[in-house]
């Protein structure tokens, strides 16, 4: 189940505030300041630090070229 675009647009990082970007194939929200991944179950984003995971340099280097 994928997020409604509105949604999306109108979350923020728990942590620093900022903009998140969306993955649909992996069900995240990512915070490319704070390198983690909030994930979405059924359609609802947990965004708990202490559910998030970290994001790899290779990951977080993909996310901050597109």
């Amino acid at each position: 189940m994928s997020l409604p675009v509105a949604l999306t647009e109108i979350l923020a990082c728990p942590l620093c505030k900022g903009k998140l970007k969306y993955s649909a194939k992996q069900s995240e929200l990512i915070c490319t300041f704070d390198k983690l991944a909030f994930k979405v179950h059924d359609g609802v984003p947990v965004m708990l630090e202490s559910e998030a995971r970290s994001l790899t340099a290779e990951e977080t280097q993909s996310w901050t070229s597109s």
